[in-house]
């Protein structure tokens, strides 16, 4: 029975409303990334287990959850990488090092939950309504690594930003398809492969 404070089952509408948004936004990303199921927002509701009228209540439509999913996942990747590099700078190791710790962070979020990747990598694409939100992260996640060659790693020479820009576009552009190919079940490759490959780009490309 609810009671004036609004708290119900011991949580307060705030929560509820929260817990219902987190629901919905783990629903989306199961039915988005599950290639046998069609992204509808009928589908994400009878995952979460909730009506529509609690859809509404935190999005104001399937693109609206689809963006939500993609920028989280967008957010997670950001905070894991620059997790990984900050330890790997206190642990005083080569700074060659801190582009593996960032890289292999990246790529064991993709083995622990490969439907991120696909959604925010391959699925976002095919959807209009994301495309150009798809591209705007790319392109920050490209100017984020061209930032980190010459501040942390010192590997840029002073070429300009519009150089930097092109650098590392040619990085996350190729780092994408080299996930897509890899998720896709193209190419063959184990993780500490694919961590390898990804370094030695970075490496090669900022160098």
């Amino acid at each position: 029975m609810a009671v004036q404070s609004g708290v119900y089952r011991g949580m307060s509408t705030e929560e509820r409303v929260a817990e219902r948004r987190q629901r919905l936004l783990d629903a989306t990303l199961a039915v988005w990334a599950d290639p046998e199921t069609r992204t509808t927002m009928t589908a994400v509701c009878a995952e979460a287990g909730l009506t529509e009228r609690y859809f509404y209540e935190s999005f104001t439509g399937l693109d609206d959850a689809l963006t939500a999913v993609l920028d989280g996942v967008a957010e997670e990747i950001e905070q894991i990488t620059l997790a990984a590099a900050d330890a790997a700078d206190a642990a005083g190791e080569h700074p060659a090092a801190r582009v593996y710790a960032t890289v292999r962070a990246f790529v064991q979020l993709l083995v622990d939950d490969p439907r991120k990747g696909r959604v925010a990598i391959i699925e976002a694409a095919s959807i209009p309504a994301l495309r150009q939100r798809r591209t705007d992260l790319l392109r920050h996640l490209a100017h984020r690594s061209a930032e980190e060659a010459r501040t942390h790693l010192g590997l840029l020479p002073a070429r300009g930003e519009r150089a930097d820009e092109f650098s590392g576009l040619l990085f996350i552009g190729g780092m994408a398809e080299l996930i897509t190919a890899w998720l896709d079940g193209v190419l063959e490759a184990t993780a500490d492969e694919i961590v390898e490959a990804a370094a030695h780009c970075f490496l090669g490309v900022y160098g």
